[in-house]
C-alpha cells in the first residue's frame, strides 16, 4: 500500500539533501491530540514561490503559491498542489544545495490551523476546503477552491487550486509578503540565511540562471558573501528577539480598524 510520503521520498537523495525523510506513522502517533500545525515557507528555487502546508494524517498537505498569500478577499491566489511533505519539514529553513527543489528556504510563517469543514478528506475531494489559521502573519478564515484549469483532472489527485482569504478582522489590502518579508524563525532574510552556509554550494547547481529570479539570486549571493566577510571583522550580532514576530498580524487588524467604510461581505 502506497504511503503519503512515497512521492516526496522518491524525488530526493537524502545522502546529499538536508531535508528530513519523515515517517508518517510515527508522526501520527506522536501528534495524537495536539493542535494541527501549519506553515508557509518562502522558497527561492527555479522561481520564487511560497509553499503553503497544513498538517493532516501525519504529513503536511502542500501547495505552491507563486505570488504568496493575499489578505485581500478580492484576490484569488493560484495554489498548485504538490506532493505531501513530512511533518518535520515544517520547521526547515536553510539551503538545499542540489537536486530536487535546490534553492533557499525560509520559514515565512507558522502556527496552528482548524478545519471549518466537518470532514477534511471529503472537503478536499469536493474541492471546497474551508479552514482557520492562527499564525504570526496569516490569521482568520480562508478557503482553498479547486479549479477546472491546469491539473484539475489529474488522476493522482494533484490539481490547481485558488487560495482565498475570507472577509474578517484579519483581512485587508495590506501586502503581507512585502510588509513582513522575513523569517518567523530567525528574523533573517535570504542573504542572512545563505550566509549561515557556504555560498560555494551554488556553483554546481544554482536554482536559477537568468531572468528576474537569477538576478535576485545573484544579488542574494553577493549580500551573503558580504555578511560573512563582515562577521570576520566584527563581533556577532545578538540574535533577534521573538517578541517582534506578531507585529504583522497586529498591523493587519489595526489597518482594518482604521478603515472608515467596510466593504460588503463577499462569498468565496
Amino acid at each position: 500500500m502506497a504511503k503519503r510520503l512515497d512521492e516526496y521520498q522518491r524525488k530526493r537523495n537524502f545522502t546529499t539533501s538536508p531535508e528530513p525523510a519523515g515517517d508518517e506513522e510515527q508522526t501520527t502517533r506522536a501528534r495524537q491530540g495536539k493542535p494541527l500545525f501549519f506553515c508557509v515557507q518562502k522558497h527561492l528555487a527555479s522561481h520564487l514561490h511560497y509553499d503553503f502546508r497544513l498538517e493532516h494524517h501525519g504529513v503536511l498537505l502542500s501547495w505552491a503559491v507563486p505570488k504568496g498569500p493575499s489578505l485581500d478577499p478580492k484576490v484569488k491566489r493560484l495554489a498548485m498542489q504538490v506532493e505531501d511533505h513530512p511533518f518535520e519539514y515544517g520547521t526547515f529553513e536553510g539551503v538545499i544545495p542540489e537536486g530536487y527543489g535546490a534553492g533557499l528556504v525560509m520559514l515565512w510563517d507558522q502556527g496552528t490551523w482548524t478545519p471549518e469543514s466537518d470532514d477534511v478528506d471529503k472537503a478536499l475531494a469536493k474541492g471546497d476546503f474551508k479552514f482557520r489559521l492562527d499564525g504570526y502573519k496569516l490569521k482568520g478564515s480562508w478557503v482553498l477552491v479547486r479549479t477546472r484549469g491546469y491539473g484539475g483532472s489529474r488522476s493522482d489527485g494533484k490539481a490547481s487550486w485558488l487560495l482565498i482569504k475570507h472577509r474578517d478582522d484579519w483581512s485587508g489590502d495590506l501586502d503581507i509578503t512585502t510588509f513582513a518579508p522575513r523569517s518567523v524563525k530567525t528574523n533573517f532574510d535570504f542573504p542572512e540565511i545563505l550566509a549561515q552556509d557556504n555560498p560555494d554550494v551554488w556553483r554546481t547547481n544554482r536554482p536559477a540562471e537568468g531572468g528576474e529570479t537569477g538576478a535576485m539570486l545573484k544579488e542574494i549571493i553577493q549580500q551573503a558573501a558580504a555578511l560573512k566577510a563582515g562577521r570576520t571583522a566584527a563581533p556577532a550580532a545578538s540574535p533577534p528577539q521573538p517578541a517582534r514576530k506578531r507585529t504583522a498580524a497586529r498591523s493587519v487588524k489595526s489597518t482594518r480598524a482604521r478603515s472608515s467604510t467596510r466593504p460588503k461581505k463577499v462569498k468565496s
